[in-house]
């Protein structure tokens, strides 16, 4: 359920719950928030920015490149890489 952000439409009228900043859980088919629900003010609806949750940190572990058959490197400097997981050389550099 997204989270809305209003703002009295004139800070001078509205109540101290309205005349900054509040929000409101809505679903999207809910009839859109035009009224303070503690005061009756006039509101608008704020552009704030979206809340994202990728949940997809565990793709980037060893353990699952590795299950899926992949090998991963990382830079050990000079332009040499050391495997961090999956088969293959331990290390490998452009001077082979």
């Amino acid at each position: 359920m997204p989270i809305y952000e209003f703002t009295a439409a004139d800070p001078s009228q509205g109540c101290a719950h309205c005349a900054t900043r509040f929000e409101i859980f809505a679903r999207l088919s809910d009839p859109e928030l035009t009224h303070c629900p503690q005061c009756g003010a006039p509101v608008k609806r704020l552009i704030s920015v979206a809340s994202v949750i990728g949940g997809q940190a565990h793709l980037m572990k060893e353990s699952h490149f590795s299950k899926r058959g992949f090998t991963q490197y990382k830079k050990a400097g000079g332009g040499v890489y050391e495997k961090t997981a999956g088969d293959g050389p331990q290390y490998i550099s452009g001077d082979d």
